[in-house]
């Protein structure tokens, strides 16, 4: 009887032994994952995008998942350092969160000399350098025809890059001139005149006063001109 029962626990110990480890999710598939998901994230940006995940802890243990699902987190972006979650649903359940980084080489438009504060800028002030977008401050310009006739809010040395954000559009209505109010359609074309509420640069809405008292809104243009839809 003892020796059936030493039989016994040995098959049972030999069977555990040639049971297979519990499947787990390698660091393979998380760093595929995360590849894959930044690669569809990065698809509009401008310029030539390069990627690099991880490093992943090797010795992570994750259960097996069937289909992971990468995101970012709230306020995140694929852009400069970054980092992914990826998360399982089923048949475990887990989160895991990994670094990554998104570089984009591409033009960018600097001072080729030093800009003074209000004036308007020309093309032959600027010059187009390259590297990573990521690097450099948000906003950026891109291309010259975001800068051109614009004005710096402050004085810069050659070499700067030009951010959007600091730079305003040059005035072509200002507060209380007297301006040219022009419609056009099928057929007809009116004009009148009328005093401008406010300032207004190349395309903004303004406010503008006609002789009779009325207020009407209209885009503004260059040359005083505001013109009006009806």
């Amino acid at each position: 009887m003892k020796l059936l029962t030493l039989s016994i626990l040995f098959l049972s110990a030999g069977a555990a032994l040639a049971q297979p480890a519990a499947a787990r999710t390698d660091a393979a598939v998380l760093q595929q994952t995360v590849e894959q998901f930044l690669q569809v994230q990065t698809g509009g940006l401008p310029g030539k995008v390069g990627l690099s995940v991880g490093p992943i802890e090797p010795r992570l243990s994750l259960g097996a998942c069937a289909a992971p699902e990468a995101f970012l987190m709230p306020g995140a972006r694929a852009w400069g350092r970054t980092t992914v979650g990826v998360r399982c649903a089923a048949p475990s359940v887990w989160t895991v969160y990994i670094q990554a980084r998104v570089t984009v080489q591409g033009d960018y438009v600097a001072s080729a000399v030093p800009l003074a504060q209000g004036q308007p800028i020309v093309a032959a002030q600027l010059t187009t350098l390259k590297g990573d977008l990521t690097a450099l401050p948000p906003g950026v310009a891109t291309d010259a025809s975001q800068v051109v006739g614009r004005s710096s809010n402050l004085s810069l040395p050659a070499g700067v890059p030009l951010r959007l954000d600091t730079l305003r559009s040059q005035q072509v209505v200002l507060q209380g001139q007297l301006v040219r109010l022009v419609s056009s359609g099928n057929g007809f074309s009116i004009s009148s005149e009328g005093k401008a509420a406010a300032n207004a640069a190349e395309g903004q809405t303004v406010q503008v006063r006609t002789a009779s008292g009325q207020s009407v809104s209209g885009v503004a243009r260059a040359g005083g001109l505001v013109e009006v839809a009806f």
